[in-house]
């Protein structure tokens, strides 16, 4: 929702949201999302602004006469687990099965998944067939970071035929109008399954496999950078990532 308060402001006193940036230290779209989306700057950015306006900053955004000890807890964490273990499959079928518009999963593996829940691939197919685009970012059984990764967590040559069977999971789909399927090399710091404006964040600690580490469930809110944040770790492997071939 936007500030109404801001943008009456910097209207009345003809400011711009690229005037306002200049003078704040900041880039256009800072602006624009503190304006339109009710985002909050930093605290110096914030009275540095205020100050630009002639205005008071708690006028121009209560939230900062929050301790700073609230601040720091997002607006967009709805929950979290302490083991991916804690989380039953069905809430991550839930997710997807309320998707409109985008499922997105950046993992190496994670055949939990269609082991938990043999429909999942029916599941992906109605999404599609709805208008959602579907894209999976699988691990690449042949790169150096799944290897290493099966080494750091003890897991051997496992993880890397966990990658092969993933792709053997999710082979049938290709293909299919609306979804897409790629392999990546990256080093993995979360793995991420991500329905509309909703994921989970498989956050990964060295030496623990993904079902034992934490999962945080974020929300867009338009109130926090979080989310936004985890979607463009997504986008950056997405595009390094290579399509599967059909055969």
């Amino acid at each position: 929702m936007p500030n109404d308060r801001l943008k009456a402001v910097m209207q009345s006193g003809g400011w711009t949201c690229a005037a306002l940036a200049e003078k704040a230290g900041v880039d256009t779209k800072s602006v624009e999302r503190w304006a339109n989306q009710n985002r909050t700057p930093r605290l110096g950015t914030a009275r540095l602004a205020a100050q630009v306006l002639g205005e008071d900053m708690f006028g121009l955004w209560p939230s900062l006469r929050q301790p700073r000890a609230a601040r720091a807890i997002s607006p967009e964490l709805v929950a979290l687990y302490e083991q991916r273990a804690d989380l039953p499959v069905s809430a991550f079928v839930n997710l997807m099965e309320k998707a409109t518009e985008h499922i997105d999963v950046l993992v190496y593996a994670a055949v939990f998944l269609h082991e938990a829940y043999p429909r999942l691939n029916d599941l992906l197919r109605e999404r599609a067939a709805e208008g959602c685009t579907i894209r999976i970012a699988l691990g690449d059984p042949n790169s150096e970071n799944v290897r290493q990764r099966g080494e750091e967590e003890k897991f051997g040559h496992g993880i890397q035929s966990r990658c092969r069977l993933a792709l053997m999971h999710y082979r049938p789909l290709l293909g299919t109008p609306g979804i897409e399927i790629r392999a990546h090399g990256t080093t993995l710091y979360n793995s991420l399954y991500r329905a509309d404006d909703q994921v989970f964040v498989n956050a990964h600690a060295w030496g623990v496999n993904a079902f034992g580490a934490p999962v945080w469930h974020l929300r867009r809110t338009g109130t926090g950078t979080l989310f936004d944040t985890y979607a463009a770790s997504f986008e950056a492997v997405w595009n390094a990532a290579l399509p599967v071939e059909e055969n």
